[in-house]
């Protein structure tokens, strides 16, 4: 018989402090107090982004579009996306404008287009008497929609564009966009400066191209008219006055091809906003969204995820409006 062998019972090793010391220990992080005001940004300058060859993504499918009130349609409704993108039309356009890019951003971003009164499904509805009033109007049916801690952006296009600056201004400051994106249009005060002949309904539909997409019925065609004439009505009584600029960060866009832009740079709108500021030139006419075109969906995309624009292109005044930015608007 094999002698027992006794069992040493097992002592746990208490893992040795290395005798080489480390590096030194960072110290803490201490919260940089925020200015009071941050100074305005150094425009920086127009960036012209080439059209891209690579293929475009498959939209991703959505629930069906529905209206919200009177004043909003969702064309890929997305109730759990982080951020909510206002549109604003075009003179003349219509909320439907926006559903090619309302499914190409889904589902990160649920668009809320405008539905203007005065055409399509609300063509009994009457317009507001001026843009102050119309201002005031968006303004209130906007807010219940905004929320302290929940992620806003507005875009607009054209006539759009300008009132989504002003419906912006309009709000309280604790319900104000994080990021207002400005298309196709002068600044706020170089807005009154047009010559009479942009205010010609006709011409104005065929500088937007979108003549082609009407002109095979007679009928869509005097309804194309009728809106553009009652915007243009009340894009008339804008009056611009000075006023604080907003802390939202601020984009210009312009299209390359854009014959109703005087010019593609649009530095003008960096006064009106003490937030971040940048433009860019972007393929495309003066419509960069249409119901035929998602419109800059990768800058969209790129600005709304907190990334660089895809631009080849970088410069230290865009790199200092981004760092302005977070000071500004952490949450962009």
């Amino acid at each position: 018989m094999s002698p027992t062998i006794p069992t040493t019972p097992t002592t746990p090793t208490t893992p040795t402090t290395p005798t080489t010391p480390g590096p030194a220990a960072r110290p803490p992080l201490v919260a940089r107090p925020r200015p009071a005001a941050a100074p305005l940004p150094t425009t920086p300058a127009v960036r012209r982004v080439p059209a891209t060859t690579s293929p475009v993504a498959a939209p991703v499918p959505a629930a069906r579009p529905r209206i919200e009130g009177d004043w909003f349609l969702l064309p890929a409704p997305r109730p759990e996306a982080a951020v909510r993108l206002f549109c604003f039309p075009h003179a003349g356009g219509d909320a439907t404008a926006f559903t090619p890019l309302a499914r190409a951003l889904a589902p990160t971003t649920e668009v809320w287009a405008l539905r203007p009164p005065a055409r399509g499904g609300r063509s009994r509805d009457p317009m507001p008497a001026d843009f102050a009033a119309l201002t005031a109007e968006v303004a209130r049916v906007i807010a219940p929609h905004l929320a302290p801690g929940r992620r806003a952006v507005f875009y607009g296009q054209s006539f759009g564009a300008l009132l989504a600056h002003e419906v912006a201004r309009a709000l309280p400051a604790d319900l104000r966009p994080e990021l207002v994106v400005v298309a196709g249009a002068p600044s706020p005060a170089e807005w009154t400066e047009r010559e009479s002949k942009d205010l010609d309904a006709a011409e104005l539909l065929r500088l937007t191209g979108l003549d082609e997409l009407v002109s095979a019925d007679p009928e869509l065609v005097e309804l194309a008219l009728g809106g553009i004439r009652t915007d243009l009505a009340v894009s008339a009584t804008y009056r611009h006055r000075p006023h604080p600029p907003l802390a939202s960060a601020l984009y210009a866009l312009a299209g390359a091809e854009d014959p109703m832009l005087a010019t593609t740079d649009l530095s003008g709108w960096a006064a009106h906003t003490r937030g971040a500021f940048d433009q860019l030139v972007l393929p495309g006419g003066h419509l960069l969204a249409t119901v035929d075109r998602p419109g800059p969906v990768d800058l969209l995309n790129s600005l709304l995820s907190g990334r660089a624009a895809a631009d080849p292109v970088s410069s230290t005044a865009t790199a200092t409006a981004r760092a302005t930015a977070t000071e500004e608007q952490p949450s962009w």
